[in-house]
């Protein structure tokens, strides 16, 4: 059944309705505008329709606002005559207060159910991006996930990767003979920036057990779509993990998610904020990613929501395939800001009626200038609408009423524990002990065992009856030479602590197949 999802009302005297219609809601879709021209407020109306159809929705609450989706709007309200105003002039007649089913998640896991996931199932790719690696440490990580997978070294937390990268340091003299050079110094440079996103607290985000996507796609019995919330207020600190958390994302349900082609609704509809993060400085390989999966992901039903201030923001061959637009106001200080105002009106289909430019400039707090698919997927002409009110209440919930949602969910039994299982770091701390073990064995029996000059002596005793003569004792004493002074040196240190340690660090190379 195909539905159509109410934004706002255009025209002089409000009365041509501007609907999304479900069955083009999954061609992507633009929501911009300067800060506090209404994006969020719009972002919240939109996550209210798709659940009221039963389309489950993820999207990220940047400043704590959207939490208000898990409430009820009430008439005591500052703002409730206003927005019953704005429902009789725009002629929304079903307009009424209601909460939105919603589940709250958090990657650090102290605002909503914990979201992880394993470094293998991150990629190469997304976390070279994520540590902001050069070309050779690239090739580097590219090694160490080729060898985890060939020897059968699960990774799934910092540690894991951590532990790996040693290991590959000490074996890299026979690994340069297969992969090409392989730098200590890179290595050390790909260890301090996990440092780095540790400290960062990105080693929350990685371990299990890992985010299933099906929890994300979840709908309530009375068939509303369940409102996933990413906390990600302090997420923002760190903006190279939020943009790639949110890329690995769109990535799985492209991976995973079957082909369904043009559905009479989406499957999921997948909200993007702070969209410009994602492609700031990122390399071309990375934007071919991005728009390869938003060409292609539509045909699994996911709908991919841009929300940022600029049109400019996104690249043009992705921007191309957004076919919704809601542009709130731009303003034009600076030359740039005009050339990103006409570009931004070059996106849209003309309407004879205004200038789209101008629109563009003067729409007010809560209006927009919509473009909207119509039938057969064509775009629609431009028009300034004045957007519905939320349903749900404006502004964030207390912290009181997040941790009472938080603890009826179903998903804290499967998500709140964090599992630490047999992986790469004790698969190589077993063969490091079991090999210092050899090494220290080895040292034990050389000690025990005479050494030849002991044995030559012994045999001398032996042949002159027990007795030895001082100068056949000088005879067979060999001049001391500074090489031998050396040697007799770092014999005795490899038998102290630090020689154990050291033999530890190369044997741990030699016995890895034990």
């Amino acid at each position: 059944m195909v539905h159509e999802v109410f934004i706002g009302s255009s025209g002089e005297k409000h009365n041509q309705k501007q609907m999304l219609i479900s069955k083009y809601a999954n061609r992507h879709g633009l929501i911009s505008g300067a800060t506090g021209t209404g994006k969020t407020v719009t972002l919240q109306i939109l996550a209210e329709s798709f659940s009221n159809i039963g389309v489950p929705v993820i999207l990220t609450d940047i400043k704590g606002d959207l939490s208000g989706l898990a409430k009820s709007g009430d008439s005591a309200h500052k703002l409730h005559d206003a927005f019953q105003s704005r429902a009789q002039k725009i002629g929304f007649d079903s307009y009424h207060y209601a909460a939105s089913p919603v589940t709250f998640w958090d990657l650090f896991g102290v605002d909503g159910h914990p979201v992880r996931t394993t470094v293998a199932e991150m990629g190469p790719l997304l976390f070279s991006r994520l540590l902001e690696l050069s070309e050779t440490q690239e090739g580097i990580l590219n090694i160490a996930f080729r060898l985890a997978d060939e020897q059968g070294m699960p990774l799934l937390d910092l540690k894991d990767l951590q532990a790996l990268l040693v290991w590959v340091g000490e074996n890299r003299s026979d690994l340069s003979l297969r992969y090409g050079n392989v730098s200590i110094a890179s290595i050390g440079a790909i260890q301090r920036r996990l440092l780095v996103l540790e400290n960062q607290g990105g080693g929350d985000f990685f371990g299990e057990p890992a985010l299933a996507l099906s929890d994300l796609m979840r709908s309530t019995p009375d068939g509303r779509g369940m409102v996933n919330i990413l906390a990600a207020d302090k997420l923002m600190a760190s903006p190279r993990l939020y943009s790639t958390f949110l890329l690995w994302l769109l990535s799985e349900l492209f991976e995973d998610l079957p082909e369904v082609g043009d559905p009479d609704k989406p499957r999921l509809v997948f909200f993007f904020d702070e969209a410009h993060l994602l492609f700031d400085d990122a390399p071309k390989a990375l934007i071919d990613k991005v728009e390869q999966v938003a060409r292609l992901i539509r045909s699994k039903g996911v709908g991919v929501y841009f929300v940022t201030q600029s049109p400019s923001d996104v690249p043009e061959d992705i921007l191309s395939q957004l076919g919704n637009r809601i542009q709130h106001a731009l303003r034009a200080f600076t030359a740039r800001d005009r050339r990103n105002l006409k570009l931004a009106a070059e996106t849209y289909r003309e309407n004879p009626e205004f200038s789209t430019e101008e629109a563009i400039q003067s729409v007010g707090v809560g209006e927009a200038v919509t473009s909207l698919l119509q039938n057969k997927g064509i775009p629609g002409i431009v028009q300034r609408t004045l957007i519905r009110p939320p349903s749900s209440q404006l502004g964030p919930i207390t912290d009181a009423e997040r941790a009472e949602i938080l603890s009826q969910s179903s998903l804290a039994s499967k998500y709140n524990t964090r599992v630490d299982r047999h992986s790469a770091f004790e698969i190589l701390q077993k063969r490091a002990d079991e090999a210092a073990q050899e090494a220290e064995a080895a040292e034990a029996r050389a000690e025990a065992e005479p050494s030849p000059m002991a044995r030559e002596f012994s045999a001398a005793r032996r042949y002159s009856g027990g007795r030895v003569s001082r100068s056949s004792s000088r005879m067979r004493r060999q001049p001391e030479t500074f090489g031998s002074a050396i040697s007799q040196a770092v014999i005795k240190e490899l038998k102290g602590t630090t020689g154990r340690r050291l033999v530890r660090g190369i044997l741990g190379g030699l016995f890895k197949g034990r």
